[in-house]
């Protein structure tokens, strides 16, 4: 498993492949949502296994010392295998070496488990976003390098 850092130009064909298969078509999120303005400016998280694209997130900073995961989605037959959690590490190493003192996300209300053994805690209500139930997400980096 191999995790690489790329700009929105270097990530884009793969991520996308791997965003429209989780979220378009298995969840149901609508194609015109997936793509944001976002997307230019972050660092993307992508995961190679066999020349495959298996996994992506990204990291957006957000100024302020914080910084945002997103678009965190694995192909279903690569969960359960550790995928995520190397993706995620990989954005939280790179948040920290930016100087990120907190890291947010927005977790659907089912992957909160996932977060939560990775140091995250659930903060406030539970909210609708994309048609699918969400909580924010809050990780203090203790050891900043700002």
């Amino acid at each position: 498993m191999e995790i690489l850092l790329k700009s929105w130009k270097g990530a884009e064909e793969d991520a996308f492949l791997v965003r429209q298969e989780v979220f378009i078509r298995e969840q149901g999120v609508p194609a015109e949502l997936e793509l944001d303005e976002f997307d230019p400016t972050a660092v993307h998280a992508i995961a190679h296994q066999d020349a495959q694209c298996v996994g992506t997130g990204r990291l957006v900073d957000l100024g302020n010392g914080k910084a945002q995961i997103g678009r965190m989605a694995v192909l279903a037959k690569f969960r359960g295998k550790g995928v995520g959690k190397q993706i995620l590490q990989k954005l939280v190493e790179l948040a920290a070496s930016q100087g990120a003192q907190e890291i947010i996300l927005h977790s659907q209300v089912d992957a909160i488990p996932f977060y939560e053994k990775l140091g995250f805690t659930a903060e406030g209500a539970s909210y609708d976003e994309a048609g699918i139930p969400h909580r924010n997400m809050i990780l203090t980096l203790a050891n900043s390098t700002q």
